[in-house]
């Protein structure tokens, strides 16, 4: 399922990936960069900040050009090591915008990467040419991050970690929005893409039926946790213990996070009200 790592393997026709050495519990194995072209190339994520797999990018290039580097968000399992890359090659950075937002507390995933500096931001739709008629197309995708971009490559699509082949995605307020993310989602739905290479875990070989899949779960963990606040469980803990039985305490504070983006959401559509910290059904 995963390549060792700094070595580059064939993810599809066009693509070579290479993984960072980076396995957590929020990574999977490690941040997958991919080298996207035949000829001029752009790498999506390089990656954390770490010399070595950036010089392992740079031999997977195998003396190819490098035309850009594009990052599908600031987390610094993302994007630092766009900093190193652009050092070695003269690549400009191209792709999300630069957002670091600072944690009041232990944070669920990475941290954001302070340091991101673009030299060209992508909209929705706006375009990186890669020779010969090719292009790597920008889809605005907002939810885990606000300035979080998948890439499209013909029929493939980059996912960055709005959609990972391994796990459902971190989506923790203020800048996690779950109505943003599920929005999202529905964006891809309504997309006829082939393929899905998301930058942790296995390539989603039948993206249409993965999509129904994780919206499928996520309106189910909405019932859910209405009907919990329904109960009277009425602070985040509780209901992270109610919904999450047996949960590694590892990932509690990702659970949290994600009741928390649920509960905004309910609260947005009418459905739960939250006063001194306790939340009531409307």
């Amino acid at each position: 399922m995963d390549a060792p790592y700094a070595l580059p393997e064939t993810a599809a026709p066009g693509v070579v990936r290479v993984l960072a050495r980076n396995p957590s519990p929020f990574t999977f194995t490690g941040t997958q960069t991919f080298l996207v072209g035949d000829d001029a190339l752009v790498v999506i994520d390089p990656g954390p900040d770490d010399a070595d797999h950036v010089e392992a990018i740079v031999m997977a290039a195998g003396g190819r050009p490098i035309a850009a580097i594009a990052c599908t968000h600031t987390h610094r399992d993302h994007s630092p090591a766009a900093a190193l890359l652009k050092a070695a090659t003269g690549a400009p950075i191209v792709g999300c915008a630069a957002l670091s937002l600072a944690a009041a507390g232990p944070r669920a995933d990475a941290a954001f990467d302070g340091d991101y500096a673009p030299d060209r931001v992508l909209g929705d739709g706006d375009a990186i040419a890669l020779g010969g008629g090719a292009e790597l197309v920008a889809v605005a995708t907002p939810g885990h991050t606000s300035n979080h971009l998948c890439f499209a490559y013909g029929d493939i699509l980059f996912t960055g970690d709005h959609v990972m082949g391994w796990s459902t995605t971190v989506v923790v307020p203020p800048d996690g929005d779950m109505g943003a993310y599920m929005a999202s989602l529905e964006k891809l739905r309504a997309r006829d893409d082939r393929l899905f290479l998301p930058a942790h875990g296995p390539a989603v070989t039948k993206p249409a039926q993965y999509l129904r899949g994780l919206i499928g779960h996520r309106m189910q963990r909405a019932r859910q946790i209405l009907r919990l606040v329904g109960e009277g469980v009425a602070e985040v803990p509780g209901i992270v213990a109610a919904a999450y039985p047996g949960l590694d305490p590892r990932l509690v504070p990702a659970a949290g996070g994600s009741v928390s983006a649920h509960l905004v959401d309910l609260e947005r559509r009418g459905l739960v009200q939250c006063v001194d910290e306790r939340w009531t059904t409307l």
